[in-house]
């Protein structure tokens, strides 16, 4: 039986679901509401769905690791997926907006994660950073609410 790794996180952010999702379709944002990521910045011309990021992240130990992903689903202003595509995890996330009845965003960020070979071993710490990762919402929504 095989074990996914998988963590999520909700927010509620006073701004449309348009704004919220233009603002999480460009990659370059990551800088300002992920503590992890040093480096980004975009590699394809593509727009939407195929658009493609290089992404150093803070690894273990101060190391730089590669985070490159890439967008597999487009669907403004309600879904916003991604594979990472370079680095030593690999996991898919996905972005769900809804509108809540007074305008603002309900926000979903859910990342899944199925370890293969050495990496299994490692699943209770890699669980615990994408848990941090979810849980950076909190940041973009003091970002966007500014």
């Amino acid at each position: 039986m095989s074990v996914m790794a998988h963590s999520e996180h909700t927010i509620i952010i006073d701004r449309s679901v348009d704004d919220v999702f233009r603002y999480l379709a460009d990659g370059t944002h990551n800088r300002e509401w992920r503590s992890g990521v040093l480096e980004i910045e975009r590699t394809s011309s593509a727009d939407g769905e195929g658009a493609t990021y290089r992404q150093v992240l803070a690894g273990p130990g101060g190391r730089r690791i590669a985070g490159d992903y890439r967008v597999t689903e487009y669907n403004p202003p309600s879904r916003l997926g991604f594979s990472v595509i370079a680095g030593p995890a690999r996991p898919a996330g996905i972005f769900e907006l809804t509108k809540t009845p007074d305008n603002s965003t309900r926000l979903r960020f859910a990342l899944d994660l199925q370890p293969a070979g050495i990496m299994k071993l490692m699943t209770p710490i890699i669980s615990r950073q994408m848990q941090r990762e979810v849980a950076q919402l909190e940041v973009l929504k003091q970002v966007l609410e500014r």
